[in-house]
């Protein structure tokens, strides 16, 4: 039987050789699976017997001080693992199901950060990102589904911010994805008192210029995050909605007062994570292509700001006529037409959401 310390770094080993972004550990009646997510698709690559998944798991639970003995509530957890002298960071995720448990290893980044002129398929977007940056308080909202690079957004453009603005930057996260010595960065424990709500009023104490919020889940994070923008502070935050207009809605929920959105609210964006036409593959990209190509996906950004902001608080006051601004899908279409994208992105990304 094979060492589990040796499975465990095979396993990671040949998600960071194939640039998968998850390891999932799939119980089956007799045996158990392990597949890799390349880009939007799910390759199995190889099986684990049940003593093998069991024992991999009970010893990744133990890293990540999870309780081994609970298997029938679901867990998280992170941990770092050592691969060839690099500390590469994971997260952890289990779920209980009819077959014994099941565990997601997200690779979490360990590279050098991407340049935030690197960030978006389209420079223009960057450049208006960076913009934003030149106020001194304020909030800023990103929006998008879980994997479409928020995270990697939100660290390249603070990233640029401290090198050439000089800020005081303090983050809050849940838990921390990249480690980053140019910022301080504070971690949700919520068995140590360190909830988002408690850990941002800590902050605020902490005399700080910027402040990034890992994500507003609750009423009680969205209005802390409000009234930290208004006492002085750039925040910078997280948001799942389907586009930038539904953050407002979202944050309206939540029972912020909209005079107090209006106030502080700089600019909501929502952002996907879109495949690039390879140049060489004609129609699907082969395995082999997506392994040796290490730029395989550019973020696309959907920007609310300025007279279209004030037009989408018309709006969500009643206002008949809807706002109109450069969407998701018009960004997408033009990335299509002038061949940075495949045929298939519409189809993802655009003709569903259309129907």
């Amino acid at each position: 039987m094979r060492d589990i310390i040796v499975l465990c770094t095979e396993l990671v080993s040949r998600a960071i050789e194939l640039h998968a972004s998850d390891v999932h550990i799939v119980p089956k009646e007799a045996h158990t699976e392990v597949l890799y997510r390349i880009d939007d698709e799910l390759l199995q690559q190889q099986r684990l017997t049940k003593e093998e998944s069991h024992r991999l798991i009970s010893y990744l639970k133990f890293e990540a001080s999870m309780d081994i003995g609970e298997r029938r509530k679901p867990q998280s957890g992170a941990v770092t693992v050592s691969i060839e002298d690099k500390q590469i960071p994971i997260r952890l995720s289990t779920l209980p199901t009819i077959f014994e448990e099941s565990l997601v290893i997200r690779i979490l980044s360990f590279e050098k950060l991407p340049q935030a002129s690197r960030i978006s398929l389209f420079p223009s977007a960057t450049k208006k990102l960076l913009s934003f940056f030149y106020h001194s308080h304020g909030l800023m909202i990103f929006t998008g589904p879980t994997g479409s690079g928020k995270t990697t957004t939100l660290y390249a453009l603070l990233d640029y911010a401290k090198k050439h603005f000089n800020r005081s930057i303090i983050t809050l996260e849940d838990p921390v994805e990249t480690k980053n010595q140019e910022m301080m960065q504070v971690q949700v424990n919520e068995k140590a008192g360190i909830t988002y709500a408690a850990g941002l009023r800590a902050i605020l104490r902490h005399d700080p210029d910027i402040i990034m919020v890992g994500e507003i889940r609750d009423a009680e994070t969205a209005k802390i995050a409000i009234r930290a923008s208004l006492t002085g502070h750039l925040v910078l935050s997280t948001m799942h909605t389907r586009n930038a207009k539904g953050a407002l809605y979202r944050l309206l929920e939540f029972g912020v007062p909209q005079a107090e959105m209006e106030q502080t609210l700089i600019a909501v964006s929502a952002q996907r994570l879109v495949e690039l036409k390879c140049p060489f593959c004609t129609g699907k990209c082969s395995p082999y292509c997506k392994k040796t190509r290490k730029e395989r996906k550019a973020a696309v950004f959907e920007l609310l700001y300025g007279k279209n902001l004030s037009r989408a608080f018309e709006e969500a006051r009643g206002a008949e006529e809807a706002v109109v601004y450069p969407a998701l899908k018009d960004v997408i279409k033009k990335g299509i037409a002038l061949g940075y994208l495949p045929q298939s992105a519409y189809h993802r990304w655009v003709f569903l959401n259309e129907e």
